[in-house]
């Protein structure tokens, strides 16, 4: 049975951060390869939300219907993650954590876990550290644990700037067990290059 992996999607979302990361774990790392899990989409509410690209969503769920069990957030960037409303997302994020399961967060939602306290003993990345301080504030104490990189995996907690959805997608597969290794760098490398590594 294919465990679900759920998009937090808010208002002004990035279509661009969430759409590579869905297809790989929905259709699979590579074509014809076995596919594990399925991408499922939550907002605050199921009404529509709006894409940065005005992609229309109709959410599978919303905070109230969610399941007890799933695999993993993954909280997509946008304009809205700095909103009160974003802070109904804190419980499931806290939840993930207790239970090791992967929390990620690209651009503006890294932000969000660092001004929660999330990042604070974990490596981690996001669009710029100052920028991250800047918004943050005194709840963000990581900075010692800041990776200058696109994308950053600390065991289940993905980070990354909002220009790294490749980068994002990749640590993503990882933390998952998504496929075999060099089926996640292959894949990488021709949405990345345009070509498949050597050799293959």
């Amino acid at each position: 049975m294919k465990k679900e992996i759920i998009f937090v999607l808010l208002n002004g979302f990035a279509d661009w951060e969430a759409a590579h990361t869905a297809v790989c774990l929905n259709a699979g790392v590579k074509p014809g390869r076995e596919v594990k899990y399925i991408a499922k989409t939550l907002s605050l509410t199921k009404d529509p939300v709006i894409s940065i690209g005005g992609f229309r969503v109709l959410p599978d769920y919303d905070i109230y219907s969610l399941p007890e069990d799933y695999a993993g957030l993954v909280l997509v960037g946008g304009d809205n993650w700095f909103s009160p409303e974003a802070e109904s997302v804190i419980p499931l994020v806290e939840k993930m954590i207790r239970e090791n399961k992967l929390v990620a967060g690209i651009c503006n939602a890294s932000v969000f876990l660092g001004v929660h306290g999330f990042l604070n003993h974990v490596k981690h990345t996001s669009n710029a550290l100052e920028y991250l301080k800047h918004i943050a504030g005194e709840k963000y104490t990581g900075d010692a644990l800041y990776i200058e990189k696109q994308a950053v995996r600390d065991d289940n907690i993905v980070t990354a700037s909002g220009t790294a959805q490749l980068e994002f997608c990749r640590e993503i597969l990882y933390a998952l067990n998504a496929d075999e290794p060099e089926i996640i760098e292959e894949s990488y490398s021709f949405y990345k290059n345009g070509f498949l590594l050597k050799g293959k």
